[in-house]
């Protein structure tokens, strides 16, 4: 597996792992953790690419639940550090969590897209319903550049650039185990001792669809996870955080950091 290692200033500080969801790698300066570079100012930072995605290696069927293993390995190598998750990367970090709470120093999600936690929601439940039904019809033969087109222009988005990189996290995420069916305990994570925090979008000036289908389902679940581990919760404008505003986001990490430190 492959980890970007960020350490600008030979910082000795808590490490932090950062994972990243779907159709992207650690480093992506269009959906990964690019934007977070400055903090490697004082933390060192661990931007893992999933298997199958970036420079890890291919696997059959990318999997959160592989993902925590990956994860805990690496909060283990490093002797506890730091966990943030974006999307898909914020369930099996959430999983890695609930395995080695003693390992993990501060639990930040973006907008995770573990959604059956929250399945009660009626908003939820008609995404999951949503969500099983597409998964079952979608064609056998689809390949990965019309998987990429599907994926964002049926929802008001603009197609990114079908580079070998992102055609093959295409691939990856069209065989990945459904991360939105993981059933994560939360009573181990409101338990844990380590601080929490939740970040999440607004969703202005997402295309319509885009926020009815995916917005508002993960707005949802995001509250309902916050609400039920006791996590802090940041909104910010837009509907990629880390990426959109990465100022706010990275200052809310920074001081997560320092105050998880300083505890």
């Amino acid at each position: 597996m492959h980890t970007t290692v960020w350490d600008d200033a030979g910082a000795g500080g808590p490490p932090a792992v950062l994972v990243h969801g779907i159709l992207t790698w650690g480093d992506d300066d269009q959906y990964g953790f690019a934007a977070q570079r400055p903090l490697a100012a004082r933390h060192r930072l661990l931007l893992m690419d999933r298997r199958g995605y970036g420079r890890s290696p291919d696997i059959d069927h990318s999997d959160w639940a592989v993902d925590a293993e990956d994860i805990t390995g690496l909060l283990v190598s490093c002797g506890g550090a730091h966990l943030v998750g974006h999307a898909y990367g914020g369930v099996g970090v959430m999983a890695a969590a609930v395995r080695r709470p003693g390992l993990v120093r501060s639990l930040t999600l973006i907008q995770p897209g573990a959604l059956r936690p929250a399945e009660a929601d009626p908003v939820v439940a008609a995404a999951l319903a949503r969500a099983r039904a597409a998964t079952a019809a979608r064609p056998a033969d689809l390949t990965p550049e019309e998987y990429l087109r599907a994926a964002t222009e049926s929802v008001g988005m603009e197609t990114p650039e079908p580079t070998p990189a992102r055609l093959r996290a295409a691939a990856t995420t069209m065989a990945e185990r459904p991360c939105w069916e993981a059933d994560i305990p939360l009573a181990p994570l409101a338990e844990a001792p380590f601080p929490k925090l939740m970040i999440s979008g607004d969703w202005a000036g997402a295309p319509e669809a885009y926020r009815k289908y995916a917005g508002e389902p993960l707005i949802a679940a995001a509250r309902h996870i916050a609400t039920a581990v006791g996590a802090a919760h940041l909104v910010v404008p837009g509907y990629y955080p880390h990426t959109q505003q990465p100022e706010r986001v990275n200052a809310a990490l920074a001081d997560l950091w320092t105050a998880a430190r300083t505890a």
